[in-house]
């Protein structure tokens, strides 16, 4: 590109776009990259303080700002996902689905680290939905090298930056566990809960077995559940380490494998993971802890939306949920646009 005098420039072509801001009316393009100027537009140009501007001048191995954006969405890009129309140098990637938005965090890291580019995304392993934006392209200066993007598109290679996992519909078996709910003492109240978190989702609840405390009872209708066709079995109540509570025990007792009893997040400590395998399927068996029934959010939140998408978990996934992992109770409740689960 070449810096000329805007009063000099009639004729010649716009290698970027003049944006024109009035502060709490508008912020738009008042000419596009590749618009050739004419004498009409230099007071419009003057009036926003552009008493220079930049022409194009294609340079072999020199790559221009779009052009530029447009190597960087097609490192990120997947199924699921569009471009905007490029706009002062920039693509953003849109959601077309519902579903769980995923990032490599340590290639999206390797590409930003090259410097004059920038890859902005939203936090992955969250749920997104339709139209959502999901990140945004761009590199920093109005030219770059030709050997620079080459550099970010051998780190992002084959594999696409990010990926949407569509979520998958779910028939859910409900286990409450508890000697005061099964002989009536109490009502249940920790049903409905888990009942509201799957309706937001597309899901099919199958039923709710309420056991006593009976370590048996729970394996057979965990065992019950699943053999009718459940892709999800959870257990509420009997999650502590009480001589009574014996769900943790029992799901162990049904084969299932346990990936955590246990996760750094508050509310949710009690949490347990594990997997049942079914004819080749792995069908998850949760246990919640009580504070589902109670808070707000918790570390259900967290977990369900990848239960949802068939996203495998393994123990790894759950600690890393430390940073981030205490919520504040916050007056106003903002999730999911808080820092809650959000730390890695």
């Amino acid at each position: 590109m070449k810096e000329v005098k805007t009063v000099d420039a009639v004729g010649q072509v716009l290698c970027h776009d003049v944006t024109r801001i009035v502060k709490d009316v508008t912020k738009d393009v008042l000419f596009k990259k590749g618009h050739i100027i004419r004498e009409e537009d230099v007071p419009a140009l003057l009036s926003i303080g552009k008493e220079h501007i930049y022409i194009w001048e294609k340079k072999e191995g020199i790559l221009h700002e779009n052009e530029a954006a447009e190597i960087l969405y097609n490192i990120c890009k997947n199924d699921y996902m569009k471009p905007s129309p490029v706009k002062e140098g920039k693509i953003e990637v849109i959601s077309d689905i519902d579903g769980l938005f995923k990032v490599d965090v340590k290639r999206l890291y390797e590409i930003n680290s090259l410097g004059e580019m920038m890859i902005a995304t939203r936090h992955g392993n969250t749920p997104v939905k339709k139209g959502d934006k999901l990140a945004g392209t761009r590199i920093i200066p109005l030219v770059i090298e030709e050997s620079k993007m080459k550099k970010a598109h051998e780190i992002g290679g084959e594999k696409p930056l990010m990926e949407i996992l569509p979520y998958v519909h779910k028939k859910v078996g409900i286990i409450t566990t508890g000697s005061e709910v099964f002989h009536g003492r109490i009502k249940d109240t920790f049903g409905p809960v888990v009942m509201e978190k799957f309706n937001e989702f597309d899901s099919e609840i199958m039923g709710q077995k309420i056991v006593d405390d009976d370590k048996d009872a729970i394996v057979a209708s965990i065992i019950s559940f699943i053999e009718e066709g459940a892709d999800i079995v959870v257990c509420t109540g009997g999650m502590s380490v009480d001589p009574d509570d014996r769900t943790p025990g029992a799901i162990k007792d049904t084969g299932a494998e346990i990936v955590t009893y246990g996760a750094p997040v508050l509310p949710g400590a009690m949490l347990l993971v594990s997997y049942y395998d079914h004819n080749g399927r792995k069908i998850p068996v949760i246990g919640l802890p009580g504070c589902v029934m109670y808070s707000k959010r918790t570390i259900f939140d967290l977990i369900l939306p990848r239960l949802m998408a068939n996203d495998i978990l393994v123990k790894s996934d759950i600690d890393k949920l430390g940073q981030g992992g205490l919520c504040l109770n916050c007056e106003v409740c903002t999730y999911p646009n808080c820092g809650f689960g959000k730390g890695m």
